[in-house]
C-alpha cells in the first residue's frame, strides 16, 4: 500500500493533489493560480500521477450518489487538506446512505447497526439472530406468524405451533419452517437459504423445494429456488459466532459483507475486480484486516482516504 496518502513519501504530494483539486472545482482559477497549477503539476511526475488520481477517486465517489457531491471552497493549505477534502465527500456519500436506509428503518420492527448483532425473543417464543446492519419486520396474526427479513441476514429458531406456520418473506419468495432453525442472508433481490434443523419450504417463482438439515438452496426474486445441496452449516452461521466465512464468493459480495461490520465505505469502481472469487475466513470484528489480507492475497491496491472511505483497485 504504498499509495496509501498516510505514508510519509506520498503524503505532502496526495495533500497538495487534492488542494488543487478542491480549489479548481470550487470555481475558475485566477491566472496566477492557473500558472501556479501548471507550474506544480510539470515539476514532478508523481505530483501529475497524484492529481490523476484524486481527480479519478472523486469522479468515482460521486457516481456511487445522485446528483452531485457539494464541495466548500476553502484556502489552500498543507496539514489536514487530505482528511478534510474527502471527510466532506464521505460525509455527503454517507448521508446518502442514511437516507436510503429510512424506508428499511421506518418498515422494521427489529434491526441492527454496524458490526451489531442481536438475538430477539418473539411474543410465542421463537427467536430471531440478527446479524450486522439487518432488519426485520413481524407480521404476526392468528392464523400464521409471518416475518420480513428487509436486509442483511438472520438466524430463525421456530417455536413448534402446528396451526400457526412460521413463515419468512425475503426477496420475493418465502421460507416456511417445517421444524426448527434456519439461515437467510439475503443479496442484491437475491437470497440464501441453509437449515441447521429440520426442514423448509423454500417457494419461489410459482415452485416450492423442500430443504433438509445440513442443506442449503438459494433463490432470485421472481426465479424458482435451486436444488438444495449440502451446505458447511458451520461456515454459513459462522457470523454467529464473529466470523465470516466465504468459500468461492465474488470479491464484491465479500466486501458487501464485511461494509456490515465497518464504519466507512470499502468501494470497488471496476466490475471485473468484483467478480474476483475469494475464499477466506475474516474475523468480523477486524473488516480493514480483512481488507488488507484481500489486497494481499488477490494482488490489489488499496488506496485509503482515510480509514473512512477505501477504494480497491487492479
Amino acid at each position: 500500500m504504498n499509495d496509501d496518502p498516510a505514508f510519509p513519501e506520498n503524503k505532502e504530494v496526495h495533500e497538495a493533489a487534492t488542494a488543487w483539486w478542491v480549489k479548481r472545482d470550487a470555481g475558475p482559477l485566477s491566472r496566477e493560480d492557473r500558472a501556479a497549477f501548471e507550474a506544480w503539476l510539470v515539476a514532478n511526475p508523481a505530483n501529475r500521477a497524484a492529481f490523476d488520481e484524486v481527480s479519478l477517486l472523486c469522479g468515482e465517489l460521486r457516481a456511487l450518489r445522485p446528483g452531485r457531491a457539494p464541495v466548500a471552497s476553502a484556502p489552500v493549505r498543507r496539514g489536514p487538506w487530505l482528511a478534510s477534502a474527502f471527510a466532506l465527500l464521505a460525509a455527503s456519500l454517507a448521508l446518502t446512505f442514511l437516507f436510503s436506509d429510512i424506508p428499511i428503518l421506518w418498515r422494521a420492527d427489529f434491526y441492527t447497526g454496524t458490526g451489531e448483532t442481536r438475538l430477539v425473543t418473539l411474543e410465542d417464543g421463537s427467536q430471531v439472530q440478527l446479524g450486522a446492519k439487518s432488519a426485520i419486520a413481524l407480521h404476526y396474526s392468528a392464523a400464521q406468524r409471518r416475518l420480513t427479513l428487509l436486509e442483511g441476514e438472520a438466524w430463525f429458531h421456530a417455536a413448534p405451533n402446528s396451526v400457526r406456520p412460521f413463515i419468512v418473506q425475503a426477496a420475493g419468495g418465502t421460507v416456511t419452517a417445517l421444524g426448527t432453525a434456519f439461515d437467510i442472508a439475503l443479496g442484491n433481490a437475491h437470497a440464501d437459504v441453509a437449515v441447521t434443523e429440520h426442514r423448509v419450504a423454500v417457494s419461489s417463482g410459482g415452485q416450492t423445494v423442500l430443504v433438509a438439515e445440513g442443506q442449503q438452496s438459494s433463490f432470485d426474486a421472481g426465479s424458482p429456488a435451486s436444488s438444495p445441496v449440502p451446505a458447511d452449516i458451520d461456515s454459513v452461521t459462522a457470523w454467529r459466532r464473529g466470523n465470516l466465512i466465504f468459500v468461492d464468493k465474488p470479491l464484491g459480495e465479500v466486501v458487501t459483507a464485511l461494509g456490515r461490520y465497518h464504519h466507512g465505505y470499502v468501494l470497488i469502481p471496476d466490475p471485473a475486480v468484483r467478480q474476483l472469487r475469494v475464499t477466506g475466513r475474516f474475523h468480523a470484528a477486524d473488516p480493514l484486516g480483512a481488507i488488507s489480507t484481500l489486497e494481499a492475497s488477490l494482488g490489489l491496491h488499496a488506496i485509503y482516504l482515510t480509514n473512512y472511505l477505501v477504494f480497491l483497485r487492479e
